[in-house]
């Protein structure tokens, strides 16, 4: 029998609660949950709850361990909605086996926002921005699609109004949606960049109708390099592309990029699929926090940034699935990936110099492989006409260990 329950409960607390849940309460040793979810516990409980009731703490990981301390006891958990769709559920049972656990669900917020709006769930983007930077909006604002997001409170909304306006989405539609299912629900619309609600309550979502002249951000590999800041230490878009390529993300995998300069092909890593990882090695601080800030402008702030020089400087476990070298490139660092990486690992490593350019034409005749040479050029003003100009050639070197 499991010794924890976890019941989700909508706004107006009874809406949803089956037998089994209602039977797990009139079970229970102790009861958890946030202030409001306890404040609902007269309305969803029948007989009353008799047990010692347990506030749940800020921020939320204290609780779990306060959880972890009762462990074997009857102890019933009051989430939100439902709770393995941006809730609590997956952060409290990841610590969880199988057999430990049960949950009874309640109607998700996005469920019944789809409902009210009337918009299809498989065609809407679904974040949950209640802890999150808005920033993760980067990626889905595009004009003609709609967002839903999960917002902490009122000044979320007005922040969330002031950010669409920066990066040109103002005209977007915002149906504000507040507490959803019960007794105060009220839904609002208004055009972002003229937002003046001043009494909005928690909970709170938003539904947004991208809308206005701001860029969309490309799918595909090798964004514009304008994207990036960037003090020139950069992977040029063109070669990005057939790096990314080479890379081969998959969904769920890490990537090592070493020697990230502003951080462009770790970010557009993670933006190959939201559950993918990465982490960037750079040299210079100033280079770091560069990648830092441009992760986070374009949605993908979970991107993890070393500052130091590798291979003295390497992440921690986990291990990766694939291994980028834009800078850095040495007989050590490669000797060094080759005994700590298991089988199978993807390396992709890019050349400018000669000397860099020897060293993989050397290695890759050790290793095998695929080695690549790219020679790109612009059209550039040539007197009143115009003449090619070659960029530097990159050799680029991409095998499996």
């Amino acid at each position: 029998m499991p010794w924890l329950t976890i019941i989700g409960i909508g706004e107006d607390g009874a809406d949803g609660l089956g037998p089994a849940a209602r039977a797990a309460l009139a079970e229970a040793e102790l009861v958890m949950g946030s202030a409001r979810h306890l404040s609902l516990l007269p309305a969803i409980s029948c007989p009353p709850v008799n047990c010692p009731i347990l506030e749940w703490p800020v921020p939320f990981a204290d609780g779990i361990a306060r959880l972890m301390d009762h462990r074997g006891r009857r102890v019933v958990m009051l989430a939100s909605g439902d709770p393995f769709w941006f809730g609590a559920g997956t952060r409290v049972t990841q610590y969880l086996d199988p057999g430990e656990w049960a949950a009874h669900p309640a109607p998700s917020t996005f469920g019944l926002a789809a409902a009210r709006l009337g918009w299809p769930v498989q065609e809407t983007s679904c974040l949950g921005l209640h802890a999150a930077p808005l920033e993760r909006l980067r990626p889905h604002l595009v004009p003609g699609r709609r967002v839903l997001a999960l917002l902490r409170d009122g000044e979320a909304v007005a922040a969330l109004a002031r950010y669409l306006k920066r990066e040109g989405f103002g005209p977007s539609i915002l149906h504000v949606l507040e507490a959803l299912g019960g007794p105060r629900e009220r839904i609002r619309c208004v055009p972002a960049d003229t937002l003046s609600l001043a009494d909005i309550v928690h909970p709170v979502a938003v539904g947004i109708d991208c809308a206005g002249q701001g860029k969309p951000l490309p799918l595909t590999a090798g964004l514009p390099d304008d994207w990036f800041a960037s003090d020139g230490q950069i992977t040029k878009r063109p070669v990005r592309a057939l790096t990314l390529s080479a890379l081969g993300p998959r969904p769920g995998e890490l990537l090592w990029d070493i020697g990230a300069g502003s951080g462009s092909v770790g970010i557009e890593w993670l933006l190959a699929h939201p559950a993918n990882r990465a982490c960037a090695v750079e040299a210079d601080p100033a280079r770091a926090e560069r990648a830092r800030v441009n992760a986070q402008a374009l949605g993908v702030d979970w991107l993890k940034v070393i500052v130091g020089i590798a291979p003295d400087v390497l992440p921690d476990a986990p291990l990766p699935n694939a291994v980028f070298v834009g800078g850095g490139l040495s007989d050590a660092l490669l000797d060094r990936l080759w005994s700590c990486l298991p089988g199978g690992t993807r390396l992709v490593a890019n050349a400018v110099t000669l000397e860099s350019e020897a060293l993989l034409t050397r290695w890759h005749g050790q290793k095998g492989g695929s080695l690549l040479r790219i020679e790109l050029s612009d059209a550039a003003p040539l007197g009143n006409r115009h003449g090619w100009r070659a960029r530097y050639p990159v050799v680029q070197w991409s095998t499996a260990l």
